[in-house]
This record gives C-alpha cells, sequence and structure tokens, in this order.
C-alpha cells in the first residue's frame, strides 16, 4: 500500500471527493445540452487537473478522451501565465493537445483567497465544426480542410463571454443555436468543477488540498507500478493492417491500405510501446498526433494491469509507460496532417493491437480483438419539416472482444470509447430520418472457447430531401483478430441503396450524397473470439457448475448454514 503523507481518512474523503467533482461535471453537461450527441449518447469527457495540468480525477468517461487531456490543459496553462478568476478558455488543435477539430476543450480555472487550485475541463464532441461537409467528416488531406481549428483562447474574462470570439465561432458552424447551447453547458460544467474544488479549499485549507491533489497522483503511479510488477516481464510485436485514409488515388476504386507497427516491452515496474516501423503519414484523415496514440495504449493498459479498477484513472498512472513512434509517422502525425478520423479509429486500433502484442507473454489478462472502430455516421442537410440546417453524428456499437473465461459483450462501445446508444426515437424526433433497422449481425462474433460479441446493423432512410452523409469505419479489410485459436469476428459493412437502383458498397471513409428516399447501411464489426471453439461446451458447463457452487455458498451463507 502506498506510503501516504497525509492523514489516511482525510487523503481518502479528498480523494473521494474530487472524482465525485469530475462526476459531478458530467451530470450537469447532460442535463443543460443541446445536441443528442452530448445529452444522450455521451460523447464527452470531464475532469479536474491540477495547476500544472495534470489530471487528478475523471469522470466515468471516455478513456479516448481522457489519455489526451492533459495535454489540452497543459497547453492552456504554458499559453496564459495570467490565467484569472473568472476566467474559460477553449480550444480544439490537435497540435496543442487537442485530439480532432470536433472535440473541443473548455476549460476553465478555480481560485480560493486568489490562489489558482487548478482546472476543470470538459472535452466534448461538436456534431459541426465547420469544413465543407456536414459533420466535419471529409476526406480531405490538410488539416485546414477538416473545419474550424482553435488555438488556446481566452473566451470568457470576468465570467462574461467575449462576444467576438463566439461570432467568429458561431459564423462557422452549421447549426450556431445548438452549437451555443453545447457551449454554456461546457462553461457551466467547469464552474461546478470550481465550486467543489472552493469548497474543499476552504474546509481543509488551501495547502492541504493542493498536497492531496499532488499526492492522489503519486498513489496512483505507486499502485500502477505494483500492478505492472505483478505482470511477467517480456517483450513482443504486433502488426496490423488498416483500411486506408479515404484518400481514394486517380485511376483506383479501392482505398489504399498502411500499417502500423508496436512493439511492447515490459520489465518490472515500467513499460514501453515503440511504434518503430509505421508507415509515414498519410494523405487522408487517419493521422494521429501522439497524444491520440496513447490514449490507445493508456487504455489498454489500464485494462491489463488494473481489471477490477482499483486504481485511481489519473496523470500518475501513466508515469510508469512511455509512449515512443517516429515524427511524421501515421501515429505521431505533424502539421499539417488531416485527423479527424484518426482519433477514434486509430486509438481503438492501439488499444486492440497492445492487447494482441502481450498476448505473447501474459495470455491471461487480455481479450481478442474488439470491433476496433466508432463506425461513425453523419448525415447533414436542411430539415424538410422546420426548413433549418441540422447534423446528425451517429457511432454504431460494435462487438466487445471474447476474453479468457468469458464470452465477449454484444453491441456496445468498446475499449477507448463509452459512449451510449442513441435510441430510435430521439434520432427520428431530431432528425429526418428513420431508422429502418437496429439489429445484432447473426455470427459476426468470433467463434472461441468464448465467443466473440456480435455487431450492430442500422439502417437508416433519408427522409424527403436529399442529405450529404459521411461514413468512417474500419475493420471493412481486416476483421478484428481471435486469440488462443479462437476464430475471427465479422467484418464491416457499409452500402448505399437508392431508391431505384442497386445497392453500391461504400468506401470506409469519405463523404457522399444519399438522395431523398435511400437507405444507409452500416453493419459494424463484431469481435474475436478466445480459445479453440472445440473446447467451448467443455468451459461453458464448467462455468456454470463455478456458477452454481457460488450461488450455493451465497445461499448458505444468506440461511445461516455452517461454512463449508
Amino acid at each position: 500500500m502506498p506510503l501516504l503523507r497525509t492523514d489516511p481518512a482525510r487523503f481518502e474523503v479528498v480523494k473521494n471527493a474530487l472524482t465525485c467533482a469530475a462526476e459531478e461535471m458530467k451530470i450537469v453537461l447532460a442535463k443543460t445540452a443541446y445536441s443528442p450527441l452530448l445529452k444522450v449518447a455521451g460523447d464527452y469527457s470531464c475532469g479536474v487537473f491540477d495547476m500544472h495540468g495534470n489530471m487528478v480525477a475523471q469522470g466515468p468517461d471516455l478513456p479516448i478522451h481522457l489519455g489526451s487531456m492533459p495535454d489540452a490543459v497543459r497547453a492552456v496553462v504554458q499559453a496564459f501565465p495570467d490565467v484569472a478568476p473568472g476566467d474559460v478558455f477553449i480550444h480544439n488543435d490537435p497540435y496543442h493537445g487537442g485530439s480532432h477539430l470536433p472535440d473541443v476543450n473548455v476549460i476553465a480555472p478555480a481560485f480560493h483567497d486568489d490562489r489558482l487550485l487548478g482546472f476543470g475541463c470538459v472535452r466534448a464532441h461538436w456534431p459541426d465544426i465547420g469544413s465543407a461537409t456536414p459533420g466535419s467528416y471529409g476526406a480531405v488531406t490538410e488539416i485546414y480542410g477538416e473545419g474550424l481549428r482553435l488555438p488556446p483562447i481566452r473566451l470568457y474574462r470576468d465570467g462574461k463571454p467575449d462576444p467576438a470570439i463566439e461570432a467568429i465561432i458561431f459564423a462557422n458552424v452549421r447549426t450556431p443555436t445548438e452549437r451555443l447551447g453545447d457551449l454554456r453547458a461546457q462553461v457551466s460544467a467547469n464552474w461546478r468543477a470550481a465550486t467543489r474544488l472552493q469548497e474543499l479549499a476552504a474546509k481543509y485549507g488551501t495547502e492541504t488540498l493542493l498536497d492531496i491533489m499532488q499526492e492522489v497522483q503519486d498513489y496512483s503511479e505507486t499502485m500502477m507500478r505494483a500492478a505492472l510488477r505483478a505482470l511477467p516481464d517480456g517483450e513482443a510485436e504486433f502488426t496490423d493492417i488498416f483500411d486506408g485514409d479515404g484518400v481514394i488515388a486517380p485511376g483506383e476504386i479501392d482505398d489504399e491500405t498502411f500499417t502500423v507497427k508496436l512493439r511492447i516491452t515490459k520489465r518490472g515496474d515500467t513499460i514501453t510501446a515503440d511504434f518503430t516501423g509505421s508507415d509515414p503519414q498519410v494523405p487522408g484523415p487517419m493521422n494521429a498526433p501522439l497524444t491520440v496514440t496513447a490514449s490507445g495504449v493508456f487504455c489498454a493498459l489500464k485494462m491489463i494491469a488494473d481489471p477490477k479498477s482499483l486504481i485511481p484513472p489519473n496523470s500518475g498512472c501513466w508515469r510508469p509507460v512511455t509512449v515512443t513512434a517516429p515524427s511524421g509517422s501515421v501515429v505521431n502525425a505533424q502539421l499539417p496532417a488531416p485527423v479527424v478520423y484518426a482519433n477514434h479509429e486509430m486509438s481503438h486500433r492501439v488499444a486492440d493491437m497492445v492487447m494482441a502484442a502481450m498476448f505473447a507473454f501474459t495470455p491471461r489478462t487480455v481479450m481478442a480483438g474488439s470491433q476496433g472502430t466508432s463506425a461513425v455516421v453523419t448525415f447533414g442537410g436542411v430539415d424538410y419539416r422546420t426548413d433549418e440546417r441540422y447534423v446528425s453524428y451517429e457511432s454504431v456499437k460494435g462487438g466487445f472482444g471474447a476474453r479468457p473465461v468469458k464470452d465477449g459483450i454484444n453491441a456496445v462501445a468498446s475499449t477507448v470509447s463509452n459512449m451510449m446508444n442513441t435510441p430510435v426515437e430521439i434520432i427520428e424526433m431530431s432528425f429526418p430520418l428513420r431508422v429502418e433497422e437496429y439489429a445484432l449481425v447473426p455470427d459476426s462474433g468470433g467463434a472461441g472457447t468464448w465467443r466473440g460479441g456480435l455487431g450492430v446493423r442500422r439502417i437508416w432512410r433519408v427522409l424527403e430531401r436529399d442529405a450529404h452523409a459521411a461514413v468512417c469505419c474500419e475493420r471493412t479489410v481486416t476483421p478484428p483478430f481471435g486469440l488462443a485459436d479462437g476464430k475471427s469476428g465479422g467484418a464491416a459493412r457499409l452500402e448505399l441503396i437508392p431508391p431505384q437502383g442497386n445497392a453500391r458498397k461504400l468506401n470506409s471513409k469519405g463523404g457522399f450524397i444519399a438522395p431523398a428516399g435511400s437507405l444507409v447501411v452500416v453493419e459494424a464489426p463484431g469481435s474475436g473470439g478466445y480459445g479453440s471453439p472445440s473446447r467451448r461446451d467443455r468451459a461453458r458447463l464448467s462455468a456454470d457448475l463455478l456458477d452454481g457452487y457460488v450461488t450455493s455458498l451465497a445461499a448458505r451463507r444468506d440461511y445461516g448454514a455452517e461454512s463449508i
């Protein structure tokens, strides 16, 4: 157990209060945001940070965001040494700690008696941030075409917004009223975090709070190092093939694949993920800044080393972890490379790659390949019901990989994602779309001793007026892998069915016109199986017997029987 400098009881109370503050931020945002993507699907993350920009506590949010959010807060700390009460900052620049342009960071400081305590930060996905494509998901070749890029900017001063900055932002998005509502919700969530930090400082003293904020990170580091020491040492490599970047070469029909190579080295209480040998950055938006790549690594390692989630997730967790990649590679992109797809697609795949590599020396702590994609679909145009612009953004759920002692999970957001389903009723009420089918894809989970989770089929009909649509999906070329002789999961499938005419296959990424009355079909991937399928019946019987034994013990305990 880590040695504590603070009284253990006080440490535990304040540590939990910091976590509760981050969770409360999430509730404030969900209750005040405008877009279904935030109110219902939950594509946002909340955190409490120290005065240096290190994460101290997070909500039950998206690992895809939380691994890179400290870099976003540090960018504000570096840009604004004169931070003052009432300030609010905004930025979304992937080359200043952001992830991709639709993920907008709103950051606010907390003060007590003129002392800076730290920051709240909310990273929320805006359904549109400009660009030529509604939803900002076009297959462009420079970041300048992906939408409005905001370096760290002071948005509020003395608690009041700068109308000039807001005017610039809302002149560049398609649904400004909805964006304003979401922005105000982000600000409100940050102010709730500031209030909770101020209350803690008033109750326990500023110095005590600041000390505990550092000690919480040290505590997590100590626990993470202990968890890593419990794993075997080893080295392993894994190379994966990606579908492409969405930019089709002249004269070609299909996208060109590229590869990412990972080498994991685990020694004692440290671990290194080295991506040397990965392909150079590509023309289209599948390039990941290193902070995005690191998010995928952090997520997988936390799942492997801490399967019961006993270690408080914060910046201290990642001190034992080193992530390296050649500058200018597809996993360490440099300006002006486009990045919008890579934020979720690359981090999804990197998390799976870490699992596959570590299978070589710690096979009982990893799982088979999950869906490996966020399977994003956007629609935009003018709503025939209101004559106003709309933008719809959805992430279709897939399979969660099979585990060494348990089947995978059907139809959930996997690994780096933690988004919820957007109900059919919400989609049809909010946008001129009708969901014709929402179902599990039969046999999309890989066979094995433990079966992979099933993917989802979702079919939208575009109503009355043409829509500008876009898709972004991986695993249409290489399906999610199985482990220990488990079979691969089902690959993704995308197609457009016009009102009259034959269905046509859609490329895995890019924009297209969906005519009124047409159907857009997306089948998200399933996941891989774990173990030989020939052992499935025996394993399931053993699991059932174990469950029965545990239930029997519980019954004897509950009814006061003698212990066995």
